[in-house]
């Protein structure tokens, strides 16, 4: 006898991929229509998806989604939250976009506790505009503005940014985790992340962040296997996965709504 073991989710659209092989994007996308059907949220769910290689999102999740300009997402998120504040809004968000031209609305939106929820996916690269060095990228990694390497010294290019780590300091933000999509194991923990922050924001807690560490073959020059492996050895020990920040009380079920009040 046949059981059913995996069947597509019912929020995701039957469009083919215009995303890279081997890209992370493509697993993200899956799993947070994964987490919307297991809510049931799919006809209270907004996303807003800004430029770069995020700019397919809206071909592929099958509910409503609004398309602000490079790095404005929060901006858009925080509107159409205060307005629907039933609805799930998730700020889908590459580190291009949120950890450069974006940044001010992303700190702002974080520190002011908006309750939407942020999905952060680290590259560590521009990947639709060429391959240039993102705030993300590593040192000694090569970029097409950095050929020899991100220099951070000499070059004065500076350090690769740990978003979430920056995020964590202030009191806005409630919970921010960290995970990645190279690996099986990595993916089913990245998906418990953000079943917990789309749980949190229904309970009207506030600002709520899962990173997400992708894959890029194309601009870091790999193949896809080479890339899940390089992902693993180098940008891991960089950016560590797991639980940044949690100030979700198990013990006194914030899920219920108790937790955020107050400050936020």
């Amino acid at each position: 006898m046949e059981t059913l073991k995996y069947k597509r989710p019912e929020s995701l659209s039957k469009t083919l991929t215009k995303y890279c092989g081997g890209c992370g994007h493509g697993v993200t996308t899956r799993i947070i229509c994964e987490v919307i059907d297991e809510l049931g949220m799919r006809a209270k769910t907004i996303i807003t998806n800004p430029v770069g290689c995020a700019i397919f999102a809206d071909l592929y999740f099958d509910f409503d989604s609004v398309q602000p300009p490079h790095g404005r997402t929060p901006a858009a998120a925080t509107g159409v939250k205060r307005i629907l504040p039933d609805h799930l809004v998730i700020c889908y968000q590459g580190d291009g976009d949120m950890a450069a031209i974006g940044t001010a609305e992303m700190v702002h939106a974080a520190n002011r506790g908006e309750k939407f929820t942020t999905i952060f996916v680290n590259n560590a690269i521009y990947g639709m505009t060429g391959g240039q060095m993102a705030p993300t990228t590593l040192v000694g990694q090569k970029a097409t503005t950095a050929p020899h390497g991100r220099d951070p010294i000499e070059a004065g290019m500076g350090y690769p940014i740990r978003v979430g780590e920056m995020l964590a300091t202030l009191d806005g933000t409630r919970y921010i985790a960290r995970g990645a999509t190279n690996t099986a194991a990595n993916i089913r923990k990245t998906k418990q992340y953000i079943k917990k922050a789309f749980e949190a924001q229904l309970a009207g807690i506030g600002w709520t962040m899962v990173e997400v560490l992708s894959p890029c073959p194309t601009n870091w020059g790999m193949s896809p296997s080479d890339a899940c492996d390089w992902l693993e050895q180098k940008m891991i020990p960089v950016f560590p996965l797991g639980e940044i920040k949690d100030t979700l009380k198990s013990d006194s079920s914030p899920l219920r709504g108790e937790a955020g009040r107050g400050a936020l």
